[in-house]
């Protein structure tokens, strides 16, 4: 049976989701500098929920206070943060998308500046001026990300993704290249994935088997390699705790970087993984309902939007009123983005992206 954009979903855990988009995580620079939620924050994402994205998910969210990765990040490293993830998770739940935050920690990637100190690493970074965690530091951070799992149970959400892609900390242990630790979280893959796995398993057990569940990887660039990646999923898959893959590709539709891989793209290799009952989803320039069509018929259970999403909040209700739906073109006014729902920073956030903003 062919599979369409507007099929309901159903996860392991027993949580079903209404069609088959997810609105990404993304950066929006829009919450207080202590992680609070703000009103620019909740207008932006609870306007996707109106516009039908079936899944939700808030921009990363860190778990420990020198984790901030970003200026205006939303915290949930503390409990002065339910409050306003409470709301948050209502908001987006009131119009029938599943709530899902993302756990992040920026390690080396978190600006000196930002946090007041030298930024944390696996092992220390002259390069980003980071410093090695200790045995100890490294069981904190992973019993920081199992409370703020708790954290955003108790907020009312219906799950929680684990980051562990693009160059953050988790992807910085997974990563030979920058991982130079020689205890337990250091040396071959089994050691690099160990926090990755005891964070997984961790939540799980804190949060029940009903707790939707994802991890967020990438397979390229910050040291990762292709097929050790792989390895890494189907260990999640095989182990059961999951429920979804979040694989962040860049670019769906690309070549693997690495020349002895382009047998076939980047996306072909992920739909070989065996991934039983677990769910995946992919995100790297899905930008049309053609492409929309194109990623499910690959194989994959459902679409991560960005771009498409910041230009149309009800990006998902157009593509399932049009197949053929393509996004406005841009760049767009500022006038237009905050039509769409981006508050003042996130707009100014967004004028990095080159041809975005006029």
């Amino acid at each position: 049976m062919e599979t369409t954009p507007e099929m309901l979903l159903h996860f392991p855990c027993g949580v079903a989701m209404k069609n088959r988009f997810m609105l990404a995580p993304m950066t929006n620079t829009q919450s207080f500098e202590d992680g609070r939620l703000s009103d620019d924050e909740y207008h932006w994402l609870t306007m996707r929920a109106k516009g039908q994205f079936g899944l939700v998910m808030t921009c990363a969210s860190h778990v420990q206070e020198i984790g901030k990765g970003f200026p205006g990040q939303l915290g949930i490293f503390s409990d002065q943060h339910i409050t306003g993830h409470q709301r948050l998770s209502a908001g987006i739940k009131t119009h029938g998308s599943l709530a899902v935050i993302q756990l992040h920690h920026a390690g080396m990637r978190s600006p000196a500046e930002l946090i007041g100190q030298a930024p944390v690493c696996p092992s220390d970074s002259g390069k980003h001026g980071a410093r090695g965690l200790s045995l100890q530091e490294v069981q904190q951070l992973r019993d920081d990300f199992i409370k703020a799992a708790l954290r955003a149970k108790e907020s009312g959400y219906d799950g929680v993704e684990v980051h562990g892609a693009h160059g953050y900390i988790l992807t910085q242990f997974l990563s030979s290249k920058i991982n130079h630790r020689t205890d337990e979280y250091g040396g071959g893959l089994t050691n690099r994935a160990r926090l990755l796995f005891e964070i997984v398993n961790g939540i799980r057990t804190a949060c029940g088997p009903e707790f939707l569940l994802g991890v967020r990887l990438s397979p390229e660039r910050f040291g990762m390699d292709l097929l050790e990646v792989k390895e890494v999923c189907q260990r999640l898959i095989d182990e059961g705790q999951i429920d979804f893959l979040d694989i962040s590709l860049w670019d769906c539709f690309k070549l693997p970087h690495e020349e002895q891989f382009q047998d076939k793209s980047l996306l072909a290799h992920f739909a070989d993984l065996d991934f039983k009952q677990v769910l995946w989803t992919v995100a790297g320039k899905i930008q049309t309902g053609k492409q929309v069509r194109e990623i499910l018929d690959a194989g994959v259970d459902f679409v991560s939007i960005g771009r498409s999403g910041i230009l149309h909040h009800d990006f998902p209700l157009k593509v399932m009123e049009d197949p053929d739906f393509t996004p406005t073109d841009t760049p767009v006014s500022k006038a237009y983005l905050r039509q769409e729902g981006l508050g003042e920073k996130f707009i100014k956030y967004m004028q990095r992206w080159e041809g975005f903003v006029g």
